[in-house]
């Protein structure tokens, strides 16, 4: 078990090494970072190559070379709350704490390395939560909803009762 996490994750680093999302001498911007949850599980944090985003607002910045290439990378991590509406008592109370401890308990931390898909200019880098754990990405110059945007999963999407791998 070991060894197979030690061998993932330096594959893993491998990969990000040999194909990040900006190599040395190449031009460069900072692209806003977001995200958008098409689950009913709550996102309650993410990264992208270590640069902390948020849901539902821009953070600033992320790198992303000025030119797309082949290969080109990130690394997305996020924690999930598989029960995001569950009634805890109120705030401040011996109850609350209890009862946040085995909730928070259930978060679970994932780690996802992802292709960023052809853009023409970066703009904003848009992560999306997919259920089953799966994330994409995308870099053009528009906005969720939209015609011309290339992500058309609805929001508040049910897990399926199995997941493909």
């Amino acid at each position: 078990m070991k060894k197979t996490i030690v061998v993932r994750n330096m594959v893993m680093l491998a990969t990000l090494l040999t194909s990040g999302t900006v190599v040395s001498g190449e031009s460069s911007s900072g692209a806003n970072l977001t995200g958008v949850n098409h689950t009913q599980k709550g996102i309650s944090s993410f990264m992208v190559n270590d640069y902390r985003g948020q849901m539902g607002g821009y953070s600033c910045c992320v790198m992303l070379p000025d030119q797309w290439r082949p290969g080109l990378k990130v690394e997305v991590k996020w924690m999930s709350d598989p029960n995001p509406n569950e009634k805890l008592p109120p705030l401040g109370t011996d109850e609350y704490r209890t009862s946040y401890a085995k909730h928070a308990a259930n978060y679970k931390n994932h780690s996802e390395v992802i292709d960023i898909p052809k853009y023409n200019q970066a703009c904003d880098l848009v992560i999306h939560f997919l259920p089953c754990d799966q994330v994409k990405a995308t870099a053009i110059c528009s906005v969720y909803g939209r015609e011309d945007y290339p992500i058309k999963e609805p929001l508040n999407m049910p897990e399926p009762k199995k997941c493909p791998r």
